[in-house]
């Protein structure tokens, strides 16, 4: 059964920096495409970075573009996010979300495109 498990969410204070991780079970993550969302009070979950399975191709959200880099280790199966100068309206619950088809990334910012997910990981951003 394919699981995926969060990890490195905090509280920092804005300027910070947070690495996120995304370990998968069950399955190579390196043959799917991967994602990361997030979730703030009382809006939609938003997508903010993609990983292909190849790695060689990554997505970001014009908003973190610049601050965030996602990366991942096949041997480890594990995909990170490593987000820098972070800012207050970065605060929210950062997802992990996996996918298949082929390993490519396409419309990746569409939450309901990913099958699977992970529970969480709380990040919040004091000014």
């Amino acid at each position: 059964q394919e699981q995926l498990l969060e990890s490195g969410g905090d509280s920092v204070e804005a300027g910070g920096s947070l690495r996120l991780s995304c370990t998968a079970s069950g399955y190579a993550a390196s043959d799917y495409c991967m994602g990361w969302f997030r979730q703030a009070p009382g809006k939609e979950r938003e997508g903010v970075s993609a990983i292909d399975s190849g790695g060689g191709t990554t997505y970001y959200a014009d908003s973190v573009k610049g601050r965030f880099t996602i990366s991942r280790d096949s041997a480890k199966n594990t995909v990170y996010l490593q987000m820098n100068s972070l800012k207050p309206e970065d605060t929210g619950v950062y997802y992990c979300a996996a996918r298949y088809v082929g390993g490519r990334c396409l419309s990746w910012y569409i939450p309901a495109v990913f099958p699977y997910w992970g529970q969480g990981t709380q990040v919040s951003v004091s000014s």
